[in-house]
């Protein structure tokens, strides 16, 4: 009995044995974790602290020898345009400041500046390091105008003019102030078109309709037509659907089809011809239909006499500095 109640208090000790051991290994297994972790929060803070510093060293750096460097204070603004507008009037549309950074310049920026200006088509900006900034400038040539009545202040009608470049987009008119080479008088007497729908004129905005892009394409075969110079358009209605009516300041009424305007506009001089030696003129015409070409004549002597205009001169392509 005393032996087996002495390998039982033996037993006894070696379990305590074992579970202070278990004990021992979990909180080192602890501590070990926890000097772990510690390890690795502190390596990623010193990653993030040490990102900091290289970010905010090179933020000064940029500042202190770049942006806000003397060498690179805009002294000069080149603009080129292949127009009228003035240069100083680009630079004022620009928003570029003289002395600012041209390293910090958003050029983006200047680019949209001018051309939410509905005569400019394209612009491009460059830096030229140092101090210089070149800009170079497309404008849009109008040859039409949209003429809009509207009531002015005093209860009274006035009239707004919308100009159409040869892609139908729509123009606000330069201020002849803004130009450095002056509008002749000409220039502010656009062939009128007439028909559109006045809700779509805004200025920058590009009109789609078949008729008006008709219209376009025959000012612009008529300048270098065997008509230019005999008479002059001064209106052209795009209400009627498949043709174009144009109006002379002879009074003779042209209709025209849209397509093959080069070979209609020949076979007007044809006519007008014919008519010369008649001593007739042309009261109207329709050129749309293809053969047997129906003319309405009126006695030369009771037409009205108009001289034509003199030829609206083309606007000067200039490089201005």
């Amino acid at each position: 009995m005393w032996f087996k109640r002495e390998n039982k208090n033996r037993n006894r000790r070696v379990g305590r044995g074992h579970i202070l051991d278990v004990k021992l290994r979990s909180d080192q297994v602890r501590a070990t974790r926890i000097r772990l972790v510690a390890i690795a929060c502190a390596v990623v803070f010193g990653t993030f602290f040490g990102l900091y510093i290289i970010w905010r060293s090179g933020e000064f750096v940029l500042d202190k020898f770049v942006y806000e460097n003397p060498d690179f204070a805009i002294q000069t603004v080149e603009v080129h345009t292949d127009g009228v507008i003035a240069p100083e009037q680009l630079r004022r549309w620009a928003g570029v400041k003289i002395g600012a950074n041209l390293i910090a310049l958003d050029l983006a920026s200047v680019k949209r500046n001018l051309e939410m200006v509905s005569a400019i088509d394209s612009v491009s900006v460059e830096r030229v390091l140092p101090q210089s900034l070149k800009i170079r400038v497309t404008e849009r040539t109008p040859i039409a105008q949209v003429n809009v009545p509207r009531t002015d202040a005093t209860g009274g009608i006035a009239i707004s003019v919308f100009q159409l470049d040869a892609n139908g987009e729509v123009l606000l008119p330069l201020d002849p102030r803004q130009c450095t080479v002056p509008l002749l008088q000409a220039d502010t007497q656009l062939p009128v078109v007439s028909g559109l729908n006045i809700f779509q004129l805004q200025p920058g905005h590009r009109l789609e309709s078949p008729q008006l892009h008709a219209a376009l394409r025959l000012l612009t075969a008529f300048s270098h037509s065997p008509m230019f110079g005999l008479v002059d358009l001064r209106r052209i209605d795009v209400s009627a659907p498949g043709v174009v009516i144009a109006t002379t300041g002879q009074g003779s009424q042209i209709t025209f089809g849209l397509d093959d305007l080069d070979q209609q506009l020949r076979r007007w001089r044809q006519i007008y011809d014919l008519g010369l030696r008649q001593g007739k003129t042309i009261a109207s015409i329709d050129l749309a239909v293809a053969n047997n070409v129906p003319v309405n004549w009126v006695v030369a002597n009771a037409a009205p006499t108009a001289t034509p205009r003199p030829a609206r001169t083309i606007r000067p392509r200039r490089n201005n500095v």
